[in-house]
């Protein structure tokens, strides 16, 4: 009889693994029919409102996706600009849905402040920007310098540790906002501005005319994996943002993007049938529709696509993939199965 029963649950939790159930933050995406995604006010690349007021950038990408995916429209996004210390407290209240602005995962926000970070869409590392007519070749030759950074991120704290291991009498001269600190130093404020690679590079870009007349100095002295952030407390809602991302991924190592996703939905590779839900529904265990995966490719792409569109060689930064190119092409970009 206890064998019996055993088998009885070990049955009924099988079939419960099967069927997502939708937690609260999934009910009230669907009774609003939005997705409401909090962004950063600016950063080339990333998240940035255009003249035409459209957001773009691989953080509003990631939402797009979220929404094609749960809500069958990639345009259903509320988008919020939030200050680096306004995000996590929006997230925390609820304010937001997702947090995707280009924001670190660490030990200490994953476990200290009630919320899960999905995925790494972006691996970053923090440098430094300087005027290139100073001459300064390496940020050893910063004696004496005063380098403009924004508080309340990695940044600062990362600043101040590089700065003492390696011994270099420079100044930190310390921002509440991203663009209070980058347009001290632009007028001059400061000799130098840190933060992380990828937006030095927008910076040094937006000169209009100019580019030239910045540096960014090779040392790169942080780990900054970057990626989108949700609270705690809706197990399915994570789930569904994780695989958003990982489909993305995997859909570029199978070569299946917004150009020929009409051809892939006839490949006869059992990969792409299973992928795409031909041969295999892998939204079920999601509670998202058979065709999610579809959806995302076709109103939003794959990440090649994504990153080329806004950080990479189709968009003004050029950006090399580096350690964001797929782990078949050397990077470090990695989804698991899709099965």
């Amino acid at each position: 009889m206890k064998w019996l029963n055993f088998m009885v649950a070990a049955f009924l939790g099988f079939s419960m693994i099967g069927t997502a159930h939708a937690g609260p933050v999934l009910d009230a995406i669907h009774k609003r029919d939005a997705v409401r995604c909090g962004v950063s006010s600016g950063v080339a690349g990333f998240s940035a409102l255009g003249a035409d007021g459209l957001w773009r950038g691989l953080d509003v990408s990631v939402c797009r996706a979220v929404a094609a995916a749960v809500l069958g429209n990639a345009q259903k996004v509320e988008f919020t600009p939030l200050s680096s210390q306004q995000r996590f407290a929006a997230l925390q209240a609820g304010q937001i849905d997702i947090l995707s602005r280009n924001t670190t995962w660490t030990l200490s926000r994953d476990a200290g402040l009630n919320v899960h970070f999905t995925a790494i869409t972006y691996f970053d590392g923090q440098g430094i920007l300087m005027p290139t007519h100073f001459g300064v070749k390496s940020a050893k030759e910063l004696n004496g310098a005063e380098i403009c950074v924004q508080s309340g991120t990695t940044n600062e704290k990362n600043l101040s540790t590089y700065l003492g291991m390696q011994g270099i009498k420079a100044k930190a001269i310390v921002y509440d906002n991203f663009e209070a600190a980058y347009k001290a130093f632009f007028s001059g404020r400061c000799q130098a501005f840190s933060t992380d690679v990828s937006a030095l590079i927008g910076l040094k870009s937006s000169q209009s005319g100019k580019p030239d007349a910045y540096t960014v100095l090779p040392e790169v002295f942080s780990k900054e994996p970057l990626g989108p952030a949700v609270l705690r407390g809706d197990d399915e809602f994570f789930a569904i943002v994780k695989w958003v991302v990982f489909a993305m991924i995997e859909a570029e190592e199978l070569g299946v993007g917004q150009a020929n996703i009409e051809q892939a939905l006839h490949s006869k590779n059992p990969a792409v049938q299973r992928f795409l839900g031909g041969a295999e529904n892998l939204g079920k265990p999601l509670g998202l529709p058979q065709d999610w995966v579809v959806k995302i490719i076709q109103q939003v792409g794959n990440y090649g696509e994504v990153f080329d569109a806004n950080l990479g060689k189709q968009s003004p930064l050029k950006l090399e993939r580096g350690l964001n190119a797929l782990w078949t092409q050397g990077g470090l970009m990695y989804a698991p199965p899709l099965r």
